[in-house]
């Protein structure tokens, strides 16, 4: 699994990473964190958004993946 740096988004903290599964493709998994202890639930984890051949496009789209919930949730 690639290190990814997290990054405030929001009220959120982004950790986009990637793992490779056994057919050589890469998922793209997410966790969310609040930034501040006034949002609830606490964390979001999410797992296989997609699958991609190189680890670097799962992790940018984990990344757009959480931009794109935070600013839909409202």
């Amino acid at each position: 699994m690639k290190k990814t740096r997290s990054q405030q988004y929001g009220e959120y903290i982004v950790h986009p990473t990637a793992h490779r599964l056994s057919d050589g493709l890469f998922s793209a998994d997410l966790m969310l964190e609040a930034a501040g202890e006034q949002v609830s639930p606490n964390r979001y984890e999410f797992f296989s958004l997609d699958y991609f051949v190189s680890e670097a496009d799962a992790v940018r789209y984990a990344r757009r993946w959480a931009c794109n919930w935070i600013d839909t949730r409202g």
